[in-house]
């Protein structure tokens, strides 16, 4: 599979404060990726300095093959698409005007769309089935809704990578199984795309993604399948958290049983956990 993504030792700081440590990453088309670890252990830092919103400080990262570096954000907007928590609460736009802000990096003309953006919008709110609610204002849906229609906005970029952040933070169990079959579905219908998703619900990452990256205080602690990172050795390492990791209809289950003291959270180095966990793996870096 092309590789879409490729970091080597990327290090970014927010003025003093190191923010990333020496990221080694790799993530191919045909690949939902998800990222797991503690608040401010840096995954929403990760994703941004993916798409370039974030400088990197030191290191290598490309996408699709071009150096962050040296790519303009517009240029950007048609290698990546953005997909937040959610949408700000202060903009009354219909599903239709939202979803065909995604066009925007296409656009020939700055003041009305062509036939191709109004078919790609069109297509694309039958896809999400929110084909219905194209008139309805953004701020009187549901919150699955919201969050298939900002998934539909980020799908008519024609992006080659969708980076999501907490794309299940406010949703129910069953609108958070919803969304993320929708990313399971669009891996397999476009297989040249890859999606990374920053998320805290373990067990849900670990049914849909092919691939985890587990973090902790800026650095890549475990990064392979859910088997390998997903395991009771590294909940308690990065979490502080005993767990009973189980199998369960083809896939695994965390049961979290309880926090522990500070003493018996071992902290140990990156490369550490990874060494134990996951090098057997033939895709770990």
């Amino acid at each position: 599979m092309l590789e879409l993504i490729t970091g080597k030792d990327i290090n970014v700081m927010y003025e003093d404060f190191h923010a990333l440590h020496d990221i080694m990453l790799s993530v191919k088309a045909g690949e939902l990726i998800g990222i797991i670890g503690p608040n401010g252990c840096g995954k929403s830092t990760l994703l941004r300095s993916i798409n370039g919103l974030l400088k990197i400080e030191s290191g290598e990262l490309s996408v699709n093959g071009l150096d962050v570096r040296k790519v303009s954000l517009e240029e950007m907007a048609k290698m990546c698409s953005n997909i937040p928590t959610e949408f700000p609460p202060d903009f009354n736009l219909s599903v239709y005007e939202v979803v065909m802000l995604g066009r925007y990096p296409h656009r020939k003309n700055l003041w009305w769309e062509t036939p191709e953006d109004e078919t790609v919008v069109k297509n694309a709110l039958e896809m999400f089935g929110i084909d219905h609610l194209w008139k309805r204002d953004i701020t009187q849906l549901s919150s699955g809704e919201r969050q298939r229609t900002l998934i539909a906005k980020a799908y008519v970029q024609q992006p080659r990578i969708m980076l999501v952040d907490e794309p299940t933070a406010h949703l129910d169990i069953r609108y958070t199984l919803e969304v993320m079959q929708y990313f399971r579905d669009l891996i397999k219908r476009e297989k040249d795309i890859a999606i990374m998703i920053a998320a805290h619900d373990l067990n849900t990452v670990a049914k849909y993604c092919d691939r985890i990256i587990m973090m902790k205080k800026g650095s890549i602690m475990a990064y392979g399948t859910p088997e390998e990172v997903v395991t009771e050795r590294n909940i308690r390492e990065v979490y502080g958290v005993a767990a009973d990791v189980i199998r369960h209809d083809n896939g695994i289950v965390m049961i979290a049983k309880h926090p522990l003291p500070n003493n018996e959270n071992i902290d140990v180095p990156a490369a550490s956990v990874c060494e134990t966990d996951v090098t057997d793996s033939p895709d770990i870096l």
